[in-house]
Order: C-alpha cells, then sequence, then structure tokens
C-alpha cells in the first residue's frame, strides 16, 4: 500500500504560505503558514498532521489487538502530542482513554503497551514515545 500527499509552498518562509493536499483529498488545498506553525495562526502544519497520525494509527492498531484478545472495545479516545524543540521533533505522548468492558487493568495496560509499540506509526517515528492509559469501568 502506498499513499501520498502534496505541499506546495509560495514565498519566503515568514511572510509566505502554502496548502497540502491528501490523495483521498480529506485534505484538499489546506493552508498552511509560518503563523499556523508557530503562532497562532489559521491553518495546520507538520506536528499537527504527525500527531493525528499517530494516534489514528495507535488507536485502530490498539483496536485490533483488544478485539484478537476477545475485547470489544465501546470507546477508544486517543490525543497525541507531538513536541518541536529547537527544530528537533523529540517525542510523541499518547494519552487514552477507553471503555472496554469485561477487561482487566492489567490486560488494558498490556494490550495498549503492545499497541503502542508495534504500530506502524509508532515505528516508523524515531523518537521518544509515551502512553498514559486509563480505563473507564
Amino acid at each position: 500500500m502506498k499513499r501520498n500527499a502534496t505541499a506546495v509552498w509560495n514565498g519566503t518562509i515568514k511572510e509566505g504560505n502554502g496548502n497540502l493536499t491528501t490523495q483521498s483529498t480529506t485534505l484538499n488545498k489546506t493552508q498552511y503558514s509560518f503563523n499556523s506553525r508557530f503562532a497562532d495562526g489559521v491553518g495546520t502544519n507538520p506536528e499537527e498532521l504527525m500527531a493525528a497520525a499517530h494516534a489514528g494509527c495507535f488507536t485502530m492498531k490498539l483496536s485490533l489487538d483488544l478485539t484478537t484478545a476477545g475485547f470489544t472495545p465501546d470507546v477508544l479516545e486517543t490525543t497525541a502530542t507531538i513536541t518541536l524543540d529547537n527544530g528537533t521533533i523529540t517525542t510523541s505522548d499518547l494519552v487514552l482513554t477507553a471503555k472496554v468492558p469485561g477487561i482487566t487493568e492489567e490486560q488494558f495496560q498490556q494490550i495498549a503497551e503492545g499497541a503502542k509499540n508495534d504500530c506502524p506509526v509508532s515505528r516508523a517515528y524515531n523518537l521518544k514515545q509515551s502512553l498514559q492509559a486509563t480505563l473507564i469501568q
């Protein structure tokens, strides 16, 4: 499987702007700029897209792993926070809240940690990753 996205940039780094389009057109000429990346400008940015990719991939992998272990999750909600520090993306921190009937805390933590380690985006990101997983009973 291959997926693609296209970035177009016009102008200088601070005064210029660009847009991103994904193969599915979910992002279709979605704007990004210096301000949307480093200030409070309107639009997206690479770190936000990395966070979305990690949250989405991890959550799908966790659903697969829970289902394979015989559990049906009611809700899995993950927030990923990507940290850009001194020009380097250094961490991706996952915060998960889940409702999974019939699972013990120990089973849940073990399966969640495995999903963090094994999801394709986790494996692709060569950076420090953390997981805070909360099971709602």
